[in-house]
Protein backbone atom coordinates (compact mmCIF):
# COMPACT_ATOMS: atom_id res chain seq x y z
CA UNK A 1 0.00 0.00 0.00
CA UNK A 2 1.26 3.24 -0.64
CA UNK A 3 1.78 5.12 2.06
CA UNK A 4 1.94 8.82 0.64
CA UNK A 5 -1.03 7.99 -1.52
CA UNK A 6 -3.06 6.87 1.45
CA UNK A 7 -2.14 9.97 3.42
CA UNK A 8 -3.04 12.04 0.98
CA UNK A 9 -6.14 10.22 0.36
CA UNK A 10 -6.70 10.14 4.32
CA UNK A 11 -6.14 14.20 4.58
CA UNK A 12 -8.41 15.01 1.53
CA UNK A 13 -11.22 13.29 3.13
CA UNK A 14 -11.04 14.33 6.55
CA UNK A 15 -10.65 17.89 5.40
CA UNK A 16 -13.43 17.73 2.93
CA UNK A 17 -15.78 16.63 5.10
CA UNK A 18 -14.77 18.96 7.50
CA UNK A 19 -14.91 21.50 5.46
CA UNK A 20 -18.47 20.37 3.98
CA UNK A 21 -19.62 20.41 7.51
CA UNK A 22 -18.26 23.85 8.29
CA UNK A 23 -19.93 25.28 4.67
CA UNK A 24 -23.09 24.17 6.00
CA UNK A 25 -23.04 25.52 9.47
CA UNK A 26 -22.45 29.37 7.75
CA UNK A 27 -25.36 28.38 5.43
CA UNK A 28 -27.90 27.35 7.92
CA UNK A 29 -26.44 28.10 11.63
CA UNK A 30 -27.46 25.35 13.95
CA UNK A 31 -26.53 22.37 11.37
CA UNK A 32 -24.02 20.32 12.65
CA UNK A 33 -23.01 22.40 15.57
CA UNK A 34 -22.62 19.20 18.48
CA UNK A 35 -20.44 17.81 15.74
CA UNK A 36 -18.20 21.15 15.55
CA UNK A 37 -18.43 21.57 19.04
CA UNK A 38 -17.20 18.43 19.45
CA UNK A 39 -14.35 18.20 16.48
CA UNK A 40 -13.33 22.23 18.34
CA UNK A 41 -12.42 20.29 21.31
CA UNK A 42 -10.26 17.97 19.77
CA UNK A 43 -8.13 20.83 17.65
CA UNK A 44 -7.34 23.43 19.98
CA UNK A 45 -6.29 25.87 17.17
CA UNK A 46 -9.85 25.78 15.77
CA UNK A 47 -11.68 29.53 16.52
CA UNK A 48 -14.91 28.69 18.01
CA UNK A 49 -16.43 31.66 16.39
CA UNK A 50 -18.55 30.75 12.99
CA UNK A 51 -16.95 32.40 10.02
CA UNK A 52 -15.53 31.48 6.74
CA UNK A 53 -11.89 32.12 8.26
CA UNK A 54 -12.03 29.09 11.06
CA UNK A 55 -14.01 26.43 8.59
CA UNK A 56 -10.82 26.96 6.20
CA UNK A 57 -8.65 26.79 9.32
CA UNK A 58 -10.92 23.78 10.48
CA UNK A 59 -10.19 22.23 7.07
CA UNK A 60 -6.34 22.75 6.81
CA UNK A 61 -6.18 20.84 10.50
CA UNK A 62 -8.45 18.65 9.10
CA UNK A 63 -6.40 18.03 6.10
CA UNK A 64 -3.43 17.43 8.22
CA UNK A 65 -4.87 15.35 10.57
CA UNK A 66 -6.25 12.88 8.11
CA UNK A 67 -2.80 12.99 6.14
CA UNK A 68 -1.44 11.70 9.64
CA UNK A 69 -3.67 9.53 10.46
CA UNK A 70 -3.88 7.95 6.74
CA UNK A 71 -0.02 7.87 7.09
CA UNK A 72 0.07 5.96 10.20
CA UNK A 73 -2.89 3.27 9.42
CA UNK A 74 -0.74 2.66 5.83
CA UNK A 75 2.62 2.52 7.40
CA UNK A 76 1.21 -0.04 10.02
CA UNK A 77 -0.54 -1.93 7.27
CA UNK A 78 2.86 -2.49 5.75
CA UNK A 79 4.16 -3.44 8.53
CA UNK A 80 1.76 -5.79 9.91
CA UNK A 81 1.29 -7.48 6.31
CA UNK A 82 5.06 -7.78 5.99
CA UNK A 83 5.09 -9.91 8.98
CA UNK A 84 2.47 -11.94 7.79
CA UNK A 85 3.19 -12.76 4.15
CA UNK A 86 6.51 -14.18 5.91
CA UNK A 87 4.65 -16.71 8.05
CA UNK A 88 2.86 -17.82 4.68
CA UNK A 89 5.66 -18.45 2.72
CA UNK A 90 7.12 -20.68 5.73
Amino acid sequence: MSVKAFALAGGILWGSALLIVGLLNLASLGYGKSFLDAIGSVYLWHPSAASAGSVLVLACLGFLDGAIGGLLFAWLYNLCSCCCCKNRSE
